[in-house]
């Protein structure tokens, strides 16, 4: 009887074990995500490959299925997110024509404040170039975000364009986790993002 019992791990740490492995599946799935990504240069590659989007959107899924069950729009929500990848095609053409108007783009960031209901997209030109769009949003779902555009900023060092409100939507957080976040948009667009080592500010 003694060696059957001993047969079984404590109930400890067979609860330890069930948890483990339940969290395999999603970092197995994050890791290919982000293994994909990591040559797209945020996305601009992926542009003229229709075979690695495919492949990447159908990580995304796969993401999206694991995560489809968690609440993405509390407070951990707010946060500067800076881009990994998109296919959202304002964006990568103002990263790929920079370079046009004699400058780079930075960091492309989307900086949310759950609380105040805020959302900044921004484009950064370094070394003090920025172009920002601000929004009010509204929590839809517990993954979809409503969003509307009230006015966007073309900053420099020492003079500043503002431009009217263009629209609104909504986006769905489909997977996040500490430091990683996945969304989809009304526009079919896909997005992912990491948690920036800061905070952005106007």
């Amino acid at each position: 009887m003694a060696l059957a019992l001993s047969a079984y791990p404590p109930l400890k740490l067979r609860r330890s074990f069930r948890t483990t492995c339940s969290i395999f599946p999603a970092q197995r799935a994050k890791q290919k995500l982000l293994e994909l990504i990591s040559d797209q240069d945020r996305g601009l590659r992926t542009q003229k490959d229709a075979a690695k989007r495919e492949a990447i959107v159908n990580a995304i899924e796969s993401m999206a299925d694991i995560g489809r069950s968690s609440i993405t729009t509390g407070e951990s929500l707010s946060a500067t997110w800076r881009l990994m990848w998109t296919t959202e095609k304002e964006q990568l053409f103002i990263i790929e024509k920079a370079g046009l108007f004699g400058t780079r783009a930075g960091d492309v960031l989307q900086v949310i404040d759950v609380k105040r209901g805020k959302l900044n997209n921004v484009i950064t030109f370094p070394p003090d170039g920025v172009f920002f769009v601000r929004s009010d949003i509204d929590i839809a779902s517990p993954q979809r975000v409503n969003f509307r555009f009230n006015s966007a900023v073309l900053r420099g060092r020492n003079w500043e364009i503002p431009l009217p409100p263009f629209g609104q939507g909504w986006f769905e957080t489909v997977y996040m986790d500490g430091d990683m976040r996945v969304a989809k948009d009304i526009r079919g667009d896909y997005l992912i993002v990491d948690r920036a080592p800061f905070n952005w500010k106007e």
